[in-house]
């Protein structure tokens, strides 16, 4: 019987040896806000990153990484599922909507149910309700390897702030880099200011890179680099403006290297390392990709395909992103990429590009850029940014990388235009966008039910998704020919339809006596966007009086779209002295909106010349942010 005993133990060690083989340990360096344009290896002869450059060398570059939302709190939410944002309700920027915790799991529960040990330093931001960020991990400490059991595979994630959007604030003078060495991109003026924010956040990613040499530095001390691997990127992409919060490359297209130790060859994406990888790849695909490399068990809600390692998927044709609010500003947008095109299909096309956000413009290059704009010096190409939007857009990446030469009109292209624009509408239908109605009606729906937007978005009697991207295409052809159809969409028992009849009604302009008269019920509808863009349809056909009166009861009422009100107040250049008392009486602490209101409220008077009332304090300038 002892050599039964010693067989077994035998067999034992071996499997245990061969399971620790299929499980390497991973350590995850994550920088913030940064796109491939800050990097030496990928280009930018300009860039002060050598430990990122090694890296490349000693493992694998890709050319092709791209984030699916353009600002942290969605990003991370759709990693930490492995389901994108649009589809679970937590795209809006810090919205912290609930999932269902009972049927999604996050990433590193089915780690830890692998026998790993989970770590992850400093940020998480996950935007999700129901479920404390730090109870998914084992530690949030920096090279939290020591405190594993002997043995025990590791997940480490470490998060580097050095190169995030607050560290282009402030000053730009005294840095390091010559804002004469610039290089600016085409949609930038060629304005002091701004090359002098340029410089100052190639120091950031600068420092930023010298933290990751500290971190490759302690793993190797540690005696873990031969068996750990090891992955760089960024959140998204970024910082200067017209990246973060954007769909275009400046904002989504990201550095994604990779280093595998000699023993993990068969992982290899490529022969050798130092060559660069073309594949597609999007951030929704990680979750499920570092599963797979650890041998954990992927659960079917995952979307986004495995790119690397021996179960890698079949490379796919074209990416998505997207965006809705970004802090207190609305816009919806959704994008497909191939390798060459990038298509973007603008769903609130009558909201700027250039919207004030209270935080991007604490940047120097924002504020200079607004002042060359207000005072004619860009031309058509630097001064697009502050104006309205097309419908659609369409960019070749290869020859035009800054994305300012517009396809979608062109007849040559029209055959790839079509194409995108239909894998866009299947990915919504297959992914169930929940992003087709606003964000107050979908909260307010998914309450009524007593479900979560996640479940509300996947039932098609709650949530009919067919009909609503056939209403808001109608809406956004901006065609008189089909006027009735969205007269018809007004009657409609749903406020989804009727939202998309009225944003349709509203893009045709001033309207007449038959528009007017079918849009009186929505100035009182139960939807409060369709309230708010209902009174601007007739503000700008001169009912000015009663677009007022409605925008200004729904201020006084404090509804839950107020914040959408306030916008509506500023993108319709509307004549602020009537609500002057109503926005300097307005207390909005305790709403979970509150700060962006507040925002919105301070714009409103520095914008227009309204004085804030005597004793009033300046909104959340003596209090600590939380980053964006």
């Amino acid at each position: 019987m002892n050599w039964i005993k010693a067989l077994l133990v035998c067999c034992f060690l071996i499997t245990g040896s061969a399971q620790a083989a299929e499980q390497p340990n991973i350590l995850w360096i994550v920088c913030e806000d940064s796109s491939i344009d800050w990097f030496g290896c990928y280009g930018n002869k300009y860039a002060k990153t050598p430990n990122v450059d090694a890296l490349a060398k000693q493992g694998f570059r890709y050319k092709n990484a791209y984030a699916c939302v353009p600002v942290c709190a969605p990003s991370r939410s759709t990693w930490i599922t492995g389901i994108n944002a649009a589809s679970t309700g937590t795209l809006p920027m810090r919205s912290r909507n609930m999932l269902p915790h009972d049927l999604i799991k996050y990433y590193p529960d089915y780690l830890r149910s692998a026998g790993y040990f989970v770590a992850n330093h400093t940020k998480t931001d996950f935007n999700i309700a129901g479920r404390l960020d730090g109870n998914c991990w084992d530690s949030n400490k920096a090279n939290a390897w020591d405190l594993r059991k002997p043995g025990q595979p590791f997940f480490q994630i470490l998060n580097f702030n050095e190169s995030h959007e607050s560290k282009a604030h402030g000053a730009v003078t005294n840095t390091r880099h010559s804002p004469n060495d610039i290089i600016l991109r085409k949609y930038h003026p060629d304005e002091k200011g701004i090359r002098m924010t340029y410089a100052k956040y190639h120091d950031a990613v600068e420092n930023m890179d010298i933290e990751v040499g500290k971190a490759l530095a302690a793993l190797d001390k540690a005696g873990l680099a031969n068996d750990t691997i090891v992955i760089f990127n960024s959140d998204h992409g970024g910082v200067m403006p017209r990246s973060k919060r954007f769909l275009y490359n400046s904002g989504l297209h990201c550095p994604l290297i990779v280093r595998m130790p000699e023993k993990y060859k068969h992982l290899w994406p490529g022969k050798s390392p130092g060559e660069t990888v073309d594949r597609l790849v999007s951030f929704v695909d990680m979750p499920k990709t570092w599963l797979s490399l650890a041998n954990a068990e992927i659960p079917p809600a995952m979307q986004g395909k495995i790119f690397l390692g021996t179960k890698a998927q079949q490379e796919p044709e074209y990416v998505f992103s997207f965006r809705e609010r970004m802090d207190e500003r609305f816009d919806n947008q959704r994008a497909v990429r191939s390798k060459q095109f990038l298509y973007i299909k603008n769903f609130m096309p009558y909201a700027p590009w250039g919207q004030h956000v209270d935080y991007l413009w604490k940047m120097e290059a924002t504020k200079v850029w607004e002042d060359a704009y207000k005072n004619k010096r860009t031309n058509e190409i630097t001064g697009r940014f502050f104006n309205t939007k097309p419908v659609e857009e369409l960019y070749d990446m290869q020859t035009d990388p800054d994305n300012v030469v517009n396809l979608a009109d062109k007849p040559e292209h029209r055959e790839t235009l079509l194409t995108m624009r239909g894998k866009l509408k299947e990915w919504q239908l297959a992914i169930r966008d929940a992003g087709l109605l606003p964000e107050f009606e979908l909260n307010e729906r998914a309450a009524q039910n007593k479900t979560t937007i996640y479940q509300m978005a996947q039932n098609e009697k709650l949530y009919d998704l067919p009909a609503y991207l056939d209403a808001a295409d109608l809406a956004l052809a901006k065609n008189s020919i089909n006027k009735p159809k969205l007269l018809e969409l007004l009657q409609s028992k749903d406020s989804g339809l009727r939202y998309w009849g009225t944003v349709g009604l509203f893009m045709l302009g001033k309207a007449d006596d038959e528009t007017l008269k079918a849009l009186e019920p929505m100035l009182m509808d139960s939807c409060g966007e369709v309230v708010g863009l209902a009174a601007w349809t007739f503000m700008q056909s001169g009912q000015v009086e009663k677009a007022n009166s409605v925008l200004a009861e729904q201020l006084k009422n404090r509804v839950p779209s107020v914040l959408f009100v306030l916008n509506v107040l500023d993108l319709s250049k509307a004549d602020i002295k009537p609500f002057v008392q109503l926005i300097n009486s307005m207390v909005v602490t305790g709403r979970p909106m509150a700060e962006y209101e507040q925002r919105m409220i301070e714009h409103l008077r520095v914008s227009n010349n309204i004085e804030a009332p005597k004793g009033l304090e300046k909104p959340t300038k003596a209090k600590a942010k939380k980053k964006e």
